[in-house]
């Protein structure tokens, strides 16, 4: 449609400039140059007045699409019929700035502004650019947020482009880095790659190496600056940058990075993520509340823990509190079945860190993690309840998809805190069964009587003992997800390297007698450690 075209954008910013009407133009209200006319005229300065007069309502401000639209509209009351027509508007221009203007089409007419220097395209829906369209003489600024390839911009770029913004579009294939060399750009000063998809750092280097006049780089937001080897790697390898990522490049930075660049071979695409957890607290005493209905005899156990998910297609390093790897093989179906045996290994691995299960794919309403990748849920140990709990979490995550962990980086980190309730009750006989031998033989069943009356015999004195202390039998744990915490980590992608918050739950939900008794917050604190670690 002619309404998403960069010519119909502009042409219709033109009109709103009013370039016929009053007091631009040539009408009735012009004064003659032998005098000023009859009534109802008025002389050109006046009229300059009207277009510059703050409080005058023929003044415009909203020119920001260019800044030689204010010119073009003194020039239409100086001189009107020598400067109205189509030719000299086209060529007037060196400006033109039309970003979130759904533009989704450069067509031939943007070629009639022949003096064009600086093109701004940003937020538009551009998926191509044809470069026969664009002016010859642009040399300072081009930009599109939907571009997929890099193909049609350069079969014909502009000679004479200085400043090349390729930003926020989905480029990163090794065909687009095909298209980002001198023999393309061979007047290059600034480049603009942030927040693509680039995760080959060392072809994309070895391509920028080729551009003679390059001295600004911009490439933060791309998976592989993820990597510990950036951005030393990339300045060791560009001599000639001064800037890199909006900050100008010291002599120290430089010497610090040296000899990078001839380790190529050595470096991995492979980012560290450490999850801390410290401590949690504000959560009500759960034994505050008391069920009047509820039988004398029965014994309730609470424990809390905090519960997320990571990407699990990768390998990763358990550590507990000490700082020792310590994988958990338990799976969920076996913490569930045995109790007794999980709340031993949380005393006997205070602070260890153990998988629940493996989810399906990552789904995100607005962006998706890659098929191939899946998120895992992981936990801290479950603690008794008390004013203040030390959670000691402290997990490593090794990842190779840098692109995965970059969009589960722009999607955030979700905390959940969960309640573990526990029901006990005394054993009966019922509950106990016995089990009577089976017996195949004549020969075998004597020996099985002697078995079992000699176990009996030695049995007598402990039914004593267990009549004294009865055993309890535990009910399946009740989890109840008290509340969620949602951690954005969107800094981590634009180059920081620690995310360090403090985490408030808010009012625990007030459906139970505790909760509608203590309105205290649960909040979570965690701790951040280099390289590329998570601070709750």
């Amino acid at each position: 449609m002619s309404s998403n075209t960069v010519s119909a954008v502009v042409e219709k910013q033109v009109r709103r400039l009013c370039l016929n009407d009053f007091p631009c133009g040539h009408g009735s209200w012009r004064g003659t140059k032998k005098g000023p006319g009859g009534a109802g005229t008025e002389p050109a300065d006046a009229l300059l007045d009207l277009l510059n007069c703050p409080r005058s309502p023929w003044r415009n401000d909203g020119q920001s699409w260019s800044p030689q639209a204010s010119g073009l509209r003194e020039l239409a009351v100086r001189e009107p019929k020598r400067h109205l027509h189509t030719d000299f508007i086209n060529n007037y221009f060196t400006t033109l700035r039309i970003p979130g203007r759904n533009v989704s089409t450069i067509d031939e007419g943007l070629s009639k502004f022949s003096k064009l220097e600086e093109l701004v395209l940003s937020v538009n829906l551009i998926s191509e650019i044809s470069a026969e369209n664009l002016p010859k003489t642009l040399k300072a600024r081009l930009r599109s947020n939907r571009l997929s390839s890099l193909s049609g911009l350069t079969s014909c770029p502009p000679p004479q482009l200085q400043y090349l913004g390729l930003g926020s579009n989905s480029l990163g294939s090794h065909k687009d880095i095909s298209h980002l060399t001198g023999r393309h750009w061979p007047k290059l000063v600034c480049l603009d790659l942030s927040d693509c998809e680039f995760q080959d750092q060392r072809a994309l280097v070895t391509a920028l190496k080729s551009l003679p006049c390059l001295k600004t780089l911009m490439l933060n937001g791309n998976p592989f600056t993820l990597a510990p080897a950036y951005p030393g790697f990339t300045v060791d390898s560009l001599p000639q940058l001064a800037c890199l990522d909006f900050s100008w490049l010291s002599s120290e930075e430089r010497y610090l990075f040296g000899g990078l660049a001839g380790l190529s071979d050595l470096i991995e695409d492979v980012a560290s993520v450490t999850v801390s957890l410290s401590r949690l607290r504000g959560i009500p005493d759960p034994l505050m509340a008391v069920d009047k209905k509820a039988p004398d005899f029965q014994v309730v156990t609470y424990r809390y823990f905090i519960s997320y998910q990571f990407l699990s297609h990768q390998t990763s390093d358990n550590r507990g509190g000490d700082g020792e790897a310590k994988p958990d093989a338990a799976s969920r179906a076996a913490e569930d079945d045995s109790i007794c045996s999980d709340l031993q290994s949380n005393a006997d691995d205070q602070g260890e860190v153990s998988v629940l299960q493996t989810g399906g794919p990552a789904v995100n309403t607005d962006e998706n993690i890659s098929e191939t990748a899946r998120l895992s849920q992981y936990r801290t140990s479950k603690l008794t309840w008390s004013d203040c709990m030390d959670l000691s979490h402290s997990l490593t995550h090794t990842v190779g998809s840098l692109g995965d962990l970059k969009r589960f980086f722009s999607q955030g980190l979700c905390l959940s805190l969960e309640e573990e309730k526990i029901l006990s009750w005394p054993a009966t006989s019922e509950d106990v069964p016995l089990v009577k031998p089976s017996l195949t033989t004549k020969g075998k069943k004597g020996q099985k009587d002697e078995q079992v009356k000699s176990a009996s015999a030695k049995d007598k004195p402990k039914d004593k003992k267990t009549k004294c202390a009865p055993q309890l039998v535990q009910d399946p744990p009740i989890r109840t997800v008290l509340a969620s915490a949602h951690i954005p980590m969107q800094s981590l992608v634009h180059g920081s390297q620690r995310v360090a918050v403090v985490c408030d739950f808010g009012p625990l939900p007030a459906d139970s007698e505790v909760g509608a008794a203590h309105t205290q917050k649960a909040s979570l604190m965690c701790r951040n450690l280099h390289p590329l670690q998570i601070c709750c």
